[in-house]
């Protein structure tokens, strides 16, 4: 891309996003309106009434909630992230080309729709029934009623399966007239980054995707991928048709799809789909209009950026030269071979060069963050706008790609057996000469606008002393301005989450529990994994019981044991002792161990204390945690 005015006087701008150092001077092209014109193609309408609410009346959605991005960038965002935004946030019904159409701007993904000969396949169901449903409304009011004869699932996320339920019945799923497709291994991984580490993960997650920030130029602009998360119900409709090897083919109502599968990617289970008959190729969300996170700041498995960059490079040999349009899970369609091969080209080549630098300045002796502080990308590959930090940044995922090589060590023995951070901040701030010393330095440093340093001042300043106000204040004001710096929607939704946390604690209901659905879809030895992680030995106190749970509903039994403070089970336990057997539901054991009391209708032989004994010993996670305080 050339270089305009606009991009050059915005350079600093750009620059101030995340790890600015090494980041080319000029930039992308801000008079270049491909983008705009792509997002804008085949407009055909919206919703009447902005608002899509939930059954009890709660919004769920609001369509006029970014109308603020209308203009120019203000003062207060990063003007990149400001055009990004703007381009997320265009809202209703595209026709994408004769027979496909997508929904976006209702929530953080898109939901696609193809017409077959009797209903629609749908790809892609979005966070929440509601946003679901109000995606069918529209193509069915816009289009003419259709029947859901299909749902695909891309990957196995929750803004991808979470809305299935407003689309179709279980019944009809049950019977077959529905079919559900997903990649193989779609229903564990999709249980198993919500249900372990869930707790842990929404938290984080309320500070990724600023769930308490207003929307507005102060606050949440963007997500970096989509507008935000819809607020409505989640569900988990398992699949009936599992997708197992690269170049299947299935013939739906229809229309043949072909699949690409693209595990360890951005999901654990993930594939690509290729509409031979309208040259169409969906990437799901192995290619996006940002670069994507190597590792989610809210908390996941290291993905593999040689993997990702590899099966974009299959995907570039399978249909490259077959392709008219692309469309993805996020963001809007690129049309035009040339442009779907170029952007699959560049694509590909960030994450190649992500990993293959961060792995030869590891094997030169850098640590994760010395390379997180020079890397860069090449200016033929940065100046296009969908390689810019809007979601993942090169500094964040080149510690991912060392993490994933060589996990959080860095060989220095000093960092054996670090201390617990509020330790050695208050051992810090004492050596510095002492709170008064330390945030004079931290003040002058933010005056020069070296916020960097300011921040981790007063940070340790906050670490040894959550009750500090003035070094409270200062930090809050230091994660304002890194904030308006930002290139990254998530970083800015972190730096502004922060401040909010630092000037008014934690807000009740950080952290969101997962859903029913998703509970019940959990296989039953991933819910005892969940119960082992939540044995607290202070309350087990070393006790021991076992016991074996039959469930007849489901035909399986296990054998669950508490001994030295730790929670083992095994299916189809062989005969021995054991203090008591429950036979019942999984639905009432569930209810018995998520509420902690006696599970209903069990028939139970031996010791009718047993189960509420181990039960015991269980602690909830903790939802609302501090972050930003200690």
């Amino acid at each position: 891309m050339k270089r305009s005015i606009l991009g050059a006087a915005c350079g600093l701008m750009l620059a101030a996003g995340p790890m600015a150092r090494g980041a080319p001077a000029a930039g992308p092209d801000f008079t270049d309106r491909q983008d705009f014109a792509f997002a804008e193609r085949g407009f055909v309408g919206t919703r009447a009434d902005p608002k899509i609410l939930g059954a009890d009346g709660h919004v769920v959605w609001d369509l006029t909630a970014y109308d603020f991005l209308q203009g120019p960038a203000p003062a207060s965002v990063n003007p990149s992230l400001w055009r990004q935004s703007q381009l997320l946030a265009k809202s209703g019904l595209f026709q994408v080309t004769k027979g496909v159409w997508q929904v976006r701007g209702f929530d953080l993904a898109n939901a696609t729709f193809i017409a077959g000969k009797t209903g629609w396949i749908v790809i892609d169901t979005l966070t929440s029934t509601e946003a679901a449903k109000a995606a069918l409304d529209l193509a069915n009011e816009k289009l003419g009623a259709r029947p859901v004869v299909a749902i695909v699932y891309t990957h196995s996320h929750t803004d991808h399966f979470g809305g299935a339920r407003g689309l179709v019945a279980q019944a009809d799923v049950d019977s077959g007239r529905v079919k559900v497709i997903a990649p193989a291994g779609f229903l564990e991984a999709a249980v198993s980054e919500n249900v372990i580490a869930g707790a842990a993960m929404s938290r984080r997650a309320t500070y990724q995707f600023g769930t308490f920030l207003p929307k507005g130029p102060d606050g949440q602009v963007n997500a970096g991928i989509g507008p935000a998360l819809s607020a409505g119900t989640q569900s988990l409709v398992p699949p009936n048709v599992e997708i197992t090897r690269t170049g299947q083919e299935l013939v739906v109502d229809g229309m043949r799809l072909q699949f690409q599968i693209t595990p360890g990617t951005e999901a654990p289970a993930e594939m690509n789909i290729y509409l031979p008959d309208l040259k169409v190729l969906d990437l799901a969300e192995n290619a996006n209009a940002t670069m994507h996170n190597i590792l989610t700041p809210r908390g996941a498995l290291v993905r593999d950026a040689k993997a990702w960059a590899d099966y974009l490079s299959e995907s570039l040999r399978l249909y490259g030269d077959k392709s008219d349009i692309m469309i993805t899970s996020h963001a809007w369609p690129r049309f035009g071979q040339a442009v779907v091969v170029d952007f699959l080209e560049k694509h590909r080549d960030a994450y190649k060069y992500l990993h293959d630098q961060t792995v030869r300045l590891m094997n030169d002796g850098l640590t994760g963050p010395e390379i997180a502080n020079r890397i860069a990308l090449p200016p033929v590959l940065a100046d296009e706008w969908y390689n810019r930090g809007y979601y993942g940044t090169m500094s964040f995922n080149s510690r991912a790609v060392y993490q994933r090589y060589m996990g959080w060590y860095d060989a220095n023995p000093a960092h054996l057996a670090p201390l617990e951070p509020a330790d050695e901040a208050g051992r810090y701030v004492a050596m510095m000469g002492g709170p008064a010393t330390v945030l004079a330095a931290a003040q002058a440093a933010y005056d020069k606008g070296d916020d960097r340093w300011a921040g981790e001042l007063a940070n340790r300043l906050v670490m040894a002393d959550a009750a500090n106000t003035a070094a409270r204040s200062l930090l809050a004001r230091v994660y304002d301005r890194q904030a308006v710096g930002a290139e990254s929607a998530i970083w800015r939704n972190i730096y502004l989450s922060g401040a909010l946390e630092l000037r008014g604690g934690v807000r009740p209901g950080a952290g969101k529990a997962a859903s029913l659905d998703l509970i019940r879809n959990t296989p039953t030895p991933m819910l005892l994994d969940l119960m082992s992680v939540r044995l607290d030995p202070a309350k087990a106190r070393d006790g021991q019981v076992v016991v074996d749970l039959v469930f007849p509903d489901r035909r399986e039994r296990f054998r669950v044991q508490v001994k030295h403070d730790v929670l083992t089970y095994e299916a189809d336990p062989k005969a021995g002792a054991v203090d008591a057997t429950l036979t019942l539901p999984r639905s009432a054991f569930l209810a018995a161990a998520l509420t902690g009391t006696p599970a209903a209708g069990a028939q139970v032989t031996g010791d009718p204390q047993a189960l509420a004994r181990l039960l015991s010993w269980l602690t909830p996670p903790r939802p609302n945690f501090p972050i930003v305080t200690r």
